[in-house]
């Protein structure tokens, strides 16, 4: 587990004005901010209360991310299942799009249960995975039961569980898994625990 936060570009940092403590969370982990990232336990956090900057964008996902993904997915190859990434890394711009075309489609409240508001969603973390079909019926496929069991031995958790909405404050996701290394995969699955939940912080917009 890192020690200290590990800002995710070094354009992020040459203008640092140092980390700064911001709260303590029920989990007794430090919540620090700089430069608009936030990281609890040395994870960057992106969620209803913990925004990521605008102008952050990577340019796509990881490399740590996609070496840990094409592991996995060969993996999962050897015993005949397929795994693929149907989304991956997404800018502010693009997910302000997505997020004002459901909350038309289905309303601002039917859109906050499974959309994130531009700024606050994983995607732009560099660090988010949605897996094969975007729907509820990949959780019973071969490969979803697989990615649930297993996705943690390569450093992923599956984000959003079933019966977490309250902690995560988004309803159940299957598909989309979250890259956090494998020690703290390792240790986020054997708890049993949402990521809020492993980590003691909230989920919820202000």
């Amino acid at each position: 587990i890192p020690s200290k936060p590990v800002h995710p570009t070094e354009a992020t940092t040459r203008a640092s004005t140092g980390p700064q403590i911001i709260g303590i969370s029920s989990k007794g982990y430090d919540i620090v901010e700089e430069n608009g990232f936030t990281h609890v336990n040395g994870i960057l956090i992106a969620n209803k209360t913990y925004s990521l900057p605008a102008s952050y964008n990577p340019g796509g996902l990881f490399s740590s991310c996609i070496s840990a993904f094409n592991e996995m997915k060969a993996a999962a190859s050897a015993e005949g299942l397929d795994l693929y990434i149907s989304s991956g890394f997404r800018s502010y711009a693009v997910q302000d799009s997505l997020y004002k075309r459901y909350c038309s489609r289905d309303s601002k409240a039917a859109a906050d249960r499974y959309s994130a508001r531009p700024g606050y969603s994983e995607h732009q973390t560099g660090l988010a995975i949605d897996l094969n079909t975007i729907t509820y019926s990949f959780a019973d496929t071969p490969e979803g039961k697989w990615v649930e069991e297993n996705c943690w031995q390569y450093g992923f958790i599956l984000r959003y569980p079933q019966d977490k909405e309250q902690q995560t404050g988004y309803r159940y996701e299957p598909w989309h898994i979250r890259y956090v290394g494998k020690e703290v995969a390792a240790d986020i699955f054997s708890s049993g625990l949402c990521l809020e939940e492993y980590l003691g912080i909230t989920s919820a917009y202000q």
